[in-house]
């Protein structure tokens, strides 16, 4: 999509980190490029939560977190921002009183959006902006694959009644056919559930699990080998809760649960699906509030940088 030359982050060497505008790695605003490829955005919302509230400060507090993020990525030999333009998009206006109605807000932002940028990664926010966000991809994409990585399944039918929460966006998804059932997957999932039933009904509704335990007994090639043959090569949405990092990597999340991956073993999930077709991606539950010394945020800003390395890459 872009025809000029990328503008990429602030120079460090000449501009401090900590000094100006926290855009995500201090990079471009859309409105300040002619033209942008790939977009990251925040979306500053948590009406959704069963639990802890204070995910509508993660964007803010993952862009501030994000200013130590250099232009070039080791681990995948790439110059991210240097052969795509990348820029910050700003926040997705949703109204935090009316979850229908900001639900409407985000679908129709980030469809607008994706008819300016090739893909976009999205900073929640809680869980519940993936179902607006997958309703949005898939009138790019049709039906994606799903890789949701979480402690839960979030594919439970309803909170108090309440159709749309963040424990609920991959069962409507998979009702209203937005994912594709050959090709989905959830990873990292750990902890207690309601009952079997739960496991029975996701998999009714088109996933298949690679649990924490699975990644701890066999490692990440044998974790990567099973996401890779179930995924192929079909158009990929990656959607990461950050609480599936163990609470000694992501305190600062709404819902924490024991025995969860550490910051390196995601990362390396990450890269080791670089060369698959991701179309769009977000990153969620980060709540400030329960955070400590930003390790949750460094975490998180680590996590959308390998995102944006992988989409950049692989085009």
């Amino acid at each position: 999509m872009t025809e000029h030359t990328p503008q990429g982050p602030v120079d460090a060497s000449l501009t401090p980190r900590y000094a100006g505008i926290a855009t995500f790695a201090k990079l471009p605003r859309i409105e300040d490029v002619p033209s942008a490829d790939i977009a990251v955005v925040g979306v500053p919302f948590d009406t959704g939560v069963s639990f802890r509230p204070g995910a509508r400060f993660g964007p803010s507090h993952v862009r501030e977190a994000s200013r130590l993020l250099r232009p070039y990525n080791p681990a995948q030999d790439v110059s991210p921002f240097y052969i795509k333009q990348v820029v910050d998009a700003g926040d997705i206006v949703a109204n935090p009183f009316s979850l229908d109605e900001a639900v409407a807000q985000i679908e129709t932002a980030a469809t607008e959006l994706g008819e300016k940028v090739d893909k976009i990664v999205t900073v929640g926010g809680d869980h519940t902006i993936a179902l607006p966000l997958l309703r949005a991809i898939n009138k790019k994409h049709g039906p994606v694959a799903v890789l949701h990585f979480d402690a839960h399944l979030d594919t439970w039918d309803t909170y108090f009644g309440a159709p749309t929460t963040h424990g609920t966006p991959f069962r409507r998804a998979s009702e209203e056919g937005l994912i594709d059932m050959t090709a989905s997957m959830h990873g990292g999932t750990r902890g207690p559930l309601y009952g079997k039933q739960d496991l029975e009904d996701d998999e009714m509704l088109g996933f298949q699990i690679v649990t924490s335990e699975f990644i701890e007994e066999h490692g990440i090639p044998a974790a990567l080998e099973k996401i890779r043959t179930r995924v192929g090569d079909k158009p990929l949405y990656i959607s990461i809760d950050i609480d599936v990092l163990d609470p000694a990597h992501a305190p600062g999340t709404g819902t924490p649960e024991a025995g969860g991956l550490t910051s390196r073993e995601m990362l390396r999930l990450i890269r080791g699906l670089a060369d698959l077709h991701i179309v769009g991606a977000d990153v969620v539950e980060v709540a400030p509030a329960y955070d400590h010394a930003q390790i949750t945020a460094v975490a998180a800003s680590h996590v959308v940088y390998e995102l944006v390395s992988a989409m950049a890459a692989r085009d």
